[in-house]
Protein backbone atom coordinates (compact mmCIF):
# COMPACT_ATOMS: atom_id res chain seq x y z
CA UNK A 1 0.00 0.00 0.00
CA UNK A 2 1.41 3.45 -0.83
CA UNK A 3 2.08 5.80 1.80
CA UNK A 4 0.45 8.75 1.23
CA UNK A 5 0.62 10.94 4.37
CA UNK A 6 3.89 11.00 5.67
CA UNK A 7 5.84 12.11 8.56
CA UNK A 8 9.66 12.46 8.67
CA UNK A 9 11.37 12.29 11.69
CA UNK A 10 15.05 12.38 10.19
CA UNK A 11 16.31 15.16 7.91
CA UNK A 12 18.17 12.55 5.58
CA UNK A 13 14.47 10.88 5.08
CA UNK A 14 13.26 13.91 4.28
CA UNK A 15 15.77 14.55 1.69
CA UNK A 16 15.10 10.83 0.39
CA UNK A 17 11.25 11.33 0.34
CA UNK A 18 11.72 14.94 -1.59
CA UNK A 19 14.01 13.23 -4.23
CA UNK A 20 11.56 10.52 -4.78
CA UNK A 21 8.82 13.12 -5.66
CA UNK A 22 7.22 12.44 -1.97
CA UNK A 23 7.11 16.19 -0.77
CA UNK A 24 3.67 17.06 -1.37
CA UNK A 25 3.25 13.69 0.72
CA UNK A 26 4.99 15.01 3.66
CA UNK A 27 2.46 16.38 6.61
CA UNK A 28 4.83 16.69 9.71
CA UNK A 29 8.15 16.93 10.16
CA UNK A 30 11.15 17.08 12.60
CA UNK A 31 12.43 20.56 13.92
CA UNK A 32 15.97 19.52 12.32
CA UNK A 33 14.11 18.62 8.60
CA UNK A 34 15.19 22.25 6.75
CA UNK A 35 15.60 20.97 3.32
CA UNK A 36 14.73 21.28 1.03
CA UNK A 37 13.25 24.34 1.16
CA UNK A 38 9.65 23.43 -0.08
CA UNK A 39 8.92 21.87 3.52
CA UNK A 40 9.43 23.97 5.66
CA UNK A 41 5.85 25.39 5.71
CA UNK A 42 5.41 21.00 7.15
CA UNK A 43 4.02 21.20 10.70
CA UNK A 44 7.05 20.27 12.77
CA UNK A 45 6.66 17.40 16.05
CA UNK A 46 9.39 17.54 17.39
CA UNK A 47 11.42 19.70 20.04
CA UNK A 48 15.05 19.61 21.85
CA UNK A 49 16.18 19.48 25.15
CA UNK A 50 19.86 20.49 24.12
CA UNK A 51 20.09 24.17 24.02
CA UNK A 52 22.13 24.14 21.00
CA UNK A 53 23.08 27.52 20.59
CA UNK A 54 25.69 26.88 23.47
CA UNK A 55 29.88 25.99 22.95
CA UNK A 56 30.91 22.97 21.53
CA UNK A 57 31.77 21.83 25.36
CA UNK A 58 28.72 22.81 26.87
CA UNK A 59 26.59 20.89 24.51
CA UNK A 60 29.22 17.62 25.19
CA UNK A 61 28.04 17.71 28.99
CA UNK A 62 24.55 18.64 28.56
CA UNK A 63 23.80 15.66 25.83
CA UNK A 64 26.37 13.21 28.10
CA UNK A 65 24.18 14.38 31.16
CA UNK A 66 21.25 13.28 29.67
CA UNK A 67 21.79 10.32 28.13
CA UNK A 68 23.51 9.39 31.78
CA UNK A 69 20.01 9.94 33.15
CA UNK A 70 18.30 7.85 30.36
CA UNK A 71 16.44 10.77 29.52
CA UNK A 72 16.12 11.40 25.75
CA UNK A 73 17.20 14.06 23.74
CA UNK A 74 13.92 14.91 22.41
CA UNK A 75 10.79 15.81 22.71
CA UNK A 76 7.98 14.40 20.51
CA UNK A 77 4.69 15.99 19.86
CA UNK A 78 2.84 12.87 20.06
CA UNK A 79 -1.07 14.08 20.01
CA UNK A 80 0.15 16.59 17.01
CA UNK A 81 1.40 13.46 15.17
CA UNK A 82 -2.22 11.66 15.81
CA UNK A 83 -3.91 14.64 14.76
CA UNK A 84 -2.19 14.42 11.01
CA UNK A 85 -3.17 10.99 10.79
CA UNK A 86 -0.17 9.53 8.89
CA UNK A 87 -0.42 6.14 6.97
CA UNK A 88 3.90 6.17 7.50
CA UNK A 89 6.32 7.30 10.03
CA UNK A 90 10.02 7.63 8.89
CA UNK A 91 12.94 7.63 12.03
CA UNK A 92 15.87 6.13 13.03
CA UNK A 93 17.66 3.55 15.35
CA UNK A 94 21.41 4.75 13.93
CA UNK A 95 22.26 7.16 16.74
CA UNK A 96 20.26 8.55 19.78
CA UNK A 97 22.07 11.46 19.58
CA UNK A 98 21.10 12.80 15.98
CA UNK A 99 17.57 12.05 15.73
CA UNK A 100 14.47 10.94 17.24
CA UNK A 101 14.65 7.27 17.74
CA UNK A 102 12.44 4.29 16.51
CA UNK A 103 11.62 3.11 20.43
CA UNK A 104 10.53 7.10 20.93
CA UNK A 105 7.72 6.70 18.33
CA UNK A 106 6.83 3.09 19.12
CA UNK A 107 6.07 4.15 22.69
CA UNK A 108 4.57 7.38 21.00
CA UNK A 109 1.91 5.36 18.76
CA UNK A 110 1.47 2.35 20.60
CA UNK A 111 -2.00 3.49 23.04
CA UNK A 112 -3.31 4.62 19.73
CA UNK A 113 -6.76 2.61 19.12
CA UNK A 114 -7.54 3.83 15.56
CA UNK A 115 -5.41 2.23 12.82
CA UNK A 116 -1.71 2.73 13.33
CA UNK A 117 0.79 3.86 11.06
CA UNK A 118 3.92 1.91 9.65
CA UNK A 119 6.97 2.60 11.17
CA UNK A 120 9.63 2.66 8.65
CA UNK A 121 13.72 2.72 11.01
CA UNK A 122 16.78 3.83 8.59
CA UNK A 123 20.19 3.35 10.53
CA UNK A 124 23.00 3.81 7.83
CA UNK A 125 26.40 3.43 9.11
CA UNK A 126 28.06 2.84 5.77
CA UNK A 127 27.83 4.97 2.17
CA UNK A 128 25.96 1.84 0.32
CA UNK A 129 23.71 2.13 2.98
CA UNK A 130 22.27 5.26 1.40
CA UNK A 131 21.32 3.14 -1.55
CA UNK A 132 19.84 0.68 0.54
CA UNK A 133 17.54 3.24 2.53
CA UNK A 134 16.22 5.02 -0.70
CA UNK A 135 15.19 1.76 -1.86
CA UNK A 136 13.32 1.27 1.23
CA UNK A 137 11.44 4.74 1.42
CA UNK A 138 10.89 4.11 -2.40
CA UNK A 139 9.02 1.42 -1.95
CA UNK A 140 6.84 2.56 0.56
CA UNK A 141 5.75 4.92 -1.38
CA UNK A 142 5.42 3.24 -4.45
CA UNK A 143 7.68 4.83 -6.13
CA UNK A 144 9.85 2.17 -6.93
CA UNK A 145 11.02 2.62 -10.25
CA UNK A 146 11.30 5.80 -10.04
CA UNK A 147 13.28 5.43 -7.05
CA UNK A 148 16.10 3.16 -9.12
CA UNK A 149 16.29 5.96 -11.51
CA UNK A 150 17.35 8.67 -8.91
CA UNK A 151 19.97 6.48 -7.25
CA UNK A 152 21.31 5.46 -10.42
CA UNK A 153 21.66 9.05 -11.56
CA UNK A 154 23.97 9.72 -8.03
CA UNK A 155 25.95 5.94 -8.21
CA UNK A 156 26.83 7.70 -11.92
CA UNK A 157 28.36 10.88 -10.25
CA UNK A 158 29.82 8.87 -7.64
CA UNK A 159 31.59 6.64 -10.22
CA UNK A 160 32.96 9.87 -12.05
CA UNK A 161 34.76 11.05 -8.84
CA UNK A 162 36.11 7.21 -8.17
CA UNK A 163 37.41 6.39 -11.93
CA UNK A 164 39.39 10.10 -12.09
CA UNK A 165 40.65 9.86 -8.51
CA UNK A 166 41.83 5.93 -8.54
CA UNK A 167 44.65 6.52 -10.61
CA UNK A 168 45.97 9.18 -7.90
CA UNK A 169 49.57 7.69 -6.36
CA UNK A 170 49.77 10.67 -4.22
CA UNK A 171 46.81 10.72 -2.00
CA UNK A 172 46.45 12.75 1.21
CA UNK A 173 46.17 11.89 5.27
CA UNK A 174 43.07 13.29 6.00
CA UNK A 175 41.41 14.09 9.77
CA UNK A 176 38.23 14.65 9.86
CA UNK A 177 37.04 16.53 12.99
CA UNK A 178 32.85 15.60 13.88
CA UNK A 179 33.14 17.51 17.05
CA UNK A 180 35.53 20.64 18.34
CA UNK A 181 35.43 20.25 22.28
CA UNK A 182 35.81 17.64 23.08
CA UNK A 183 37.81 16.63 19.64
CA UNK A 184 35.97 13.32 17.96
CA UNK A 185 36.68 12.01 14.53
CA UNK A 186 34.24 11.22 12.23
CA UNK A 187 33.36 7.59 11.45
CA UNK A 188 30.40 5.82 9.59
CA UNK A 189 29.90 6.54 5.94
CA UNK A 190 33.07 9.63 6.16
CA UNK A 191 36.12 7.19 6.10
CA UNK A 192 34.75 5.96 2.62
CA UNK A 193 33.75 9.25 1.56
CA UNK A 194 37.26 10.47 2.01
CA UNK A 195 39.04 7.01 0.38
CA UNK A 196 36.77 7.36 -2.48
CA UNK A 197 37.73 11.23 -3.13
CA UNK A 198 41.47 10.02 -3.06
CA UNK A 199 42.77 10.62 0.17
CA UNK A 200 44.20 8.49 2.90
CA UNK A 201 41.51 8.43 6.47
CA UNK A 202 43.46 8.47 9.21
CA UNK A 203 41.18 8.25 12.20
CA UNK A 204 37.40 6.51 12.16
CA UNK A 205 36.47 3.51 10.80
CA UNK A 206 34.03 2.28 8.25
CA UNK A 207 30.48 1.80 9.48
CA UNK A 208 31.61 2.45 13.11
CA UNK A 209 29.98 5.03 15.50
CA UNK A 210 32.66 8.19 15.42
CA UNK A 211 35.47 7.79 18.07
CA UNK A 212 36.85 10.59 20.61
CA UNK A 213 40.31 11.69 20.24
CA UNK A 214 43.13 12.86 22.25
CA UNK A 215 44.40 15.75 21.00
CA UNK A 216 48.12 14.21 21.36
CA UNK A 217 47.02 11.61 18.16
CA UNK A 218 45.67 14.72 16.29
CA UNK A 219 49.04 16.15 16.85
CA UNK A 220 51.14 13.64 16.19
CA UNK A 221 49.29 12.09 13.21
CA UNK A 222 49.82 15.57 11.71
CA UNK A 223 47.76 15.15 8.80
CA UNK A 224 48.21 16.45 5.12
CA UNK A 225 44.37 17.70 5.19
CA UNK A 226 42.03 18.88 8.32
CA UNK A 227 38.36 18.57 7.35
CA UNK A 228 36.31 20.09 10.24
CA UNK A 229 32.56 19.14 10.05
CA UNK A 230 31.43 19.37 13.38
CA UNK A 231 27.99 17.58 13.90
CA UNK A 232 25.00 20.31 13.51
CA UNK A 233 26.97 22.99 13.13
CA UNK A 234 26.86 25.26 9.68
CA UNK A 235 29.53 27.06 7.86
CA UNK A 236 29.25 29.88 9.96
CA UNK A 237 29.30 28.49 13.31
CA UNK A 238 32.11 26.10 12.69
CA UNK A 239 34.45 28.91 12.30
CA UNK A 240 32.86 31.03 14.92
CA UNK A 241 33.92 28.00 17.00
CA UNK A 242 37.46 27.32 15.96
CA UNK A 243 38.88 28.48 18.73
CA UNK A 244 37.98 25.41 20.23
CA UNK A 245 40.36 23.62 17.97
CA UNK A 246 43.22 26.05 17.61
CA UNK A 247 44.09 26.95 21.24
CA UNK A 248 44.87 23.40 21.56
CA UNK A 249 49.14 23.22 21.84
CA UNK A 250 51.01 22.48 18.97
CA UNK A 251 47.95 23.86 16.29
CA UNK A 252 50.10 26.20 14.59
CA UNK A 253 52.80 23.22 13.78
CA UNK A 254 50.55 21.13 12.09
CA UNK A 255 51.59 20.49 8.53
CA UNK A 256 47.44 21.09 7.18
CA UNK A 257 47.56 24.37 8.83
CA UNK A 258 51.06 25.51 7.62
CA UNK A 259 50.40 24.45 4.11
CA UNK A 260 46.88 26.51 4.37
CA UNK A 261 44.71 23.37 3.82
CA UNK A 262 42.55 23.18 6.81
CA UNK A 263 39.13 23.00 5.09
CA UNK A 264 35.52 24.21 7.14
CA UNK A 265 32.26 22.14 6.04
CA UNK A 266 29.02 22.54 6.25
CA UNK A 267 28.46 19.09 8.35
CA UNK A 268 24.97 19.94 9.12
CA UNK A 269 23.71 20.43 5.90
CA UNK A 270 25.89 17.39 3.76
CA UNK A 271 28.15 15.26 5.85
CA UNK A 272 26.42 14.67 9.08
CA UNK A 273 23.07 13.53 7.39
CA UNK A 274 23.08 10.63 5.25
CA UNK A 275 20.73 11.66 2.15
CA UNK A 276 21.29 11.99 -1.17
CA UNK A 277 23.49 14.97 -0.33
CA UNK A 278 26.19 12.73 0.55
CA UNK A 279 27.21 12.65 -3.09
CA UNK A 280 27.82 16.49 -3.12
CA UNK A 281 29.82 15.98 0.19
CA UNK A 282 31.86 13.23 -1.62
CA UNK A 283 32.36 15.81 -4.77
CA UNK A 284 33.33 18.37 -1.90
CA UNK A 285 36.44 16.26 -0.62
CA UNK A 286 37.48 15.44 -3.83
CA UNK A 287 38.15 19.31 -4.91
CA UNK A 288 39.36 19.64 -1.48
CA UNK A 289 41.96 16.93 -2.00
CA UNK A 290 42.80 17.60 -5.52
CA UNK A 291 41.74 20.68 -6.69
CA UNK A 292 43.35 20.59 -10.24
CA UNK A 293 41.86 17.63 -11.04
CA UNK A 294 38.24 18.14 -9.68
CA UNK A 295 35.63 21.61 -9.09
CA UNK A 296 32.65 21.27 -8.60
CA UNK A 297 31.92 24.64 -7.47
CA UNK A 298 30.53 24.10 -3.84
CA UNK A 299 33.40 26.05 -2.24
CA UNK A 300 32.15 28.93 -0.58
CA UNK A 301 28.66 27.09 -0.23
CA UNK A 302 29.23 24.00 1.26
CA UNK A 303 33.17 24.53 2.22
CA UNK A 304 35.69 27.21 2.71
CA UNK A 305 39.56 27.19 3.26
CA UNK A 306 40.07 28.24 7.33
CA UNK A 307 42.92 31.26 7.62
Amino acid sequence: MSAKRIVSLLPSATEIICALGGASRLVGRSHECDFPPEILHVPVCTSSRVDSSKPSAAIDRDVKSLLQNAVSLYDVDVEGIRALKPDLIVTQAQCEVCAVDLQQVEAAVAGWAESKPRLISLSPQRFAHLWDDMHTVGAAMDVAEQGREVVRGLKSRVADVIQRAAPLEKRPGVACIEWLDPVMAAGNWVPELVELAGGRNLFGEPGKHSPWLAWDAVRDANADILVVMPCGFGLERVAREMDALTRNPGWEKLRAVKQRRVYLVDGNQYFNRPGPRLVDSLQMLAEMFHPTLFHFEFEGKGWRKFS
